[in-house]
């Protein structure tokens, strides 16, 4: 299980160059080119970088935004939310709470009860079926 206190090596070594580009550097994958955008599995969405458990696939749904999108994590302490003031923007970003690795960012603008949108990178994502 990996966790925040992994060397660069390490993480370098476990994860794919664009996992470690989305979730060790911050980076954005493409829209439309992720490969949850339109995964339609019943399961578990779970961290890439230390497999914690993050999103149900019962609260993901299409957005048409190009990335997976979901209404709530699995559970609050799941994830946390930090504010991200880069690219001249104010968001708020999403990462692993126990990894720390970014997954992407939660808008306002979502279905539901909280009417929230958590934007995840496909890249910051492994899908766990369900068995049955």
């Amino acid at each position: 299980m990996a966790d925040s206190k992994n060397s660069e090596t390490d993480w370098r070594a476990k994860l794919s160059p664009e996992q470690y580009h989305v979730l060790r550097e911050g980076g954005t994958e493409r829209a439309f080119t992720g490969k949850y955008n339109d995964h339609k599995g019943d399961g578990m969405y779970r961290c890439a970088g230390c497999g914690a458990p993050l999103f149900e696939s019962d609260a993901k749904y299409n957005s048409g935004s190009g990335w997976p999108s979901f209404t709530a994590p699995v559970e609050g302490e799941a994830v946390t939310e930090i504010v991200d003031s880069s690219h001249g923007m104010i968001r708020t970003e999403v990462r692993c709470a126990r990894c720390e690795g970014h997954l992407g960012h939660v808008f306002p603008d979502g279905p539901g009860p909280e009417g929230l949108r958590y934007c995840m990178n496909s890249a910051s994502l492994e899908f766990d079926p369900k068995e049955d």
